[in-house]
């Protein structure tokens, strides 16, 4: 779906003052990339869309080419066209009051949706929802650290220093009010800009590290505007943090020592009129329920290269940290991989908590959707629920998940599932993006390489 012209020229009627539009387009990465642009060149983007080169699409973490894509020199680098997404266009208060933004969609010239854009790889999977007259109904909850723009004496990151009292956060301090009011505005700000901008952001809780915090956004029967809220969340974070002197960083393990940063999304499915199908008076939940967490388990190994995206997002999966390990899934229990809520039976749903932060919304939502519309076709049955430990369970069983970087690329491109969902295409794509920055990663000779092996060797 395209925004439309009146649109575009309510907003310019009702933001006079707006002179400067940011777009943006989230490529497989998942960061954001676009131009700036000047009022008057807005509503060209609206009549007839604005031009990007295809290698956007597949551009590394860094913003550099991934030849073997093919989408470079061999494509000739040619140019797609890019349309604004709708309820995306806002004013983005942070880059100041006269700057607005507006997320684009990549088509192919002829009005086909390009089957690499990661909004039209989420769309596919809803395809195959709507068809069986279901709605998966989602809700995104991300965790992520406030820290200092400067490093310490070492290089070393910093937790965010407290607005009211100039002190740095220590300990853990979970749930802990003088944490969050310590950064009062940040949070004041990112409430005011998020309404602003119509993200259904609700409230925040000091998490379990030091300058970790978390904020979910509403649950929504319109997966593909849950992911578009995240996007533009990330950004607000990461800007109204920046505008105050600190920054948002949602990599998903920023210190060894310390509680990682996860991306746990909320899935329930309803029908054509709206009605739970996850309902159940049962704490375990509906049939239905339980189908959707045998698909999601039995293919947590093939989407981990999607959940958990790059080299560092590896390094959050410890036994014991509340990122999970294993196969596995229970009832009001956080040291499983899919968790089904309290609550009372019409709230009845499942917690996704396995992938990171650095998890691209679109993909993410993909990738889990896929699976448990996998288990809904198939009347998967999850097993039993793990009760207990889930930790102790996943090292008993050897039932774990992929933790290392490059087996959890080969998994995604050996699965049928995925490639069935997702498409062909795509998954070939994001597997060659993939690999090169793995190539490009470990390449690099960092100073750890220097303290392990220099005089070791």
């Amino acid at each position: 779906m395209v925004a439309t012209v009146e649109e575009a020229k309510a907003f310019l009627d009702a933001h006079p003052h707006i002179v400067y539009f940011e777009i943006l387009f989230t490529s497989m990465t998942g960061v954001p990339r676009g131009k700036r642009l000047r009022r008057h060149e807005l509503l060209p983007i609206y009549e007839y869309g604005r031009f990007l080169p295809g290698s956007i699409l597949v551009v590394d973490t860094l913003g550099a080419d991934c030849e073997d894509t093919g989408l470079v020199w061999e494509d000739g680098d040619a140019d797609r066209v890019a349309r604004p997404v709708p309820g995306t266009l806002v004013p983005a208060p942070w880059l100041g009051h006269d700057v607005g933004q507006v997320m684009l969609s990549l088509y192919e010239l002829d009005g086909t949706p390009n089957d690499l854009d990661p909004r039209h790889v989420l769309q596919r999977v809803l395809d195959r929802y709507a068809a069986d007259g279901l709605t998966p109904v989602v809700a995104c909850e991300l965790e992520y650290y406030l820290v200092d723009i400067e490093r310490g004496h070492d290089g070393e990151l910093l937790p965010a220093t407290s607005f009211t009292t100039g002190e740095t956060p220590k300990g853990i301090q979970v749930y802990g009010l003088p944490e969050i009011e310590a950064h009062g505005d940040f949070f004041r700000q990112l409430w005011e800009t998020a309404d602003i901008q119509n993200i259904p952001l609700e409230g925040a809780i000091s998490e379990f590290a030091p300058g970790q915090v978390e904020l979910t956004l509403k649950h929504k029967p319109d997966a593909l505007r849950a992911a578009d809220d995240a996007v533009m969340y990330k950004r607000l974070a990461k800007g109204v943090a920046l505008s105050l002197g600190i920054e948002a960083t949602f990599m998903a393990k920023p210190w060894a020592d310390r509680a990682g940063s996860g991306f746990h999304v909320h899935i329930s499915v309803a029908d054509k009129d709206g009605k739970n199908l996850c309902a159940d008076a049962d704490p375990q939940g509906s049939p239905l329920l339980l189908n959707m967490i045998g698909g999601m388990k039995d293919h947590l190994a093939d989407v981990m290269g999607i959940l958990a995206p790059g080299a560092n997002s590896y390094k959050r999966f410890k036994a014991n940290s509340y990122a999970p390990v294993g196969l596995t899934w229970g009832v009001n229990n956080r040291t499983v991989s899919l968790r089904v809520t309290a609550g009372p039976a019409h709230t009845r749903h499942v917690e996704h908590r396995v992938a990171g932060a650095d998890g691209n919304p679109y993909l993410v939502l993909a990738a889990i959707l896929a699976c448990a519309h996998y288990g809904i076709s198939h009347k998967t049955d999850p097993g039993p629920a793990v009760v207990g430990n889930g930790y102790a369970v996943a090292a008993e069983t050897g039932a774990t998940l992929p933790t290392n970087w490059f087996a959890a690329v080969d998994y995604l491109d050996k699965s049928a599932v995925l490639r069935d969902y997702l498409g062909d295409r795509f998954v070939d794509m994001y597997v060659k993006v993939k690999r090169t920055e793995q190539a490009r990663f470990y390449e690099e000779i960092t100073s750890l390489d220097y303290d392990w092996y220099l005089r070791n060797a």
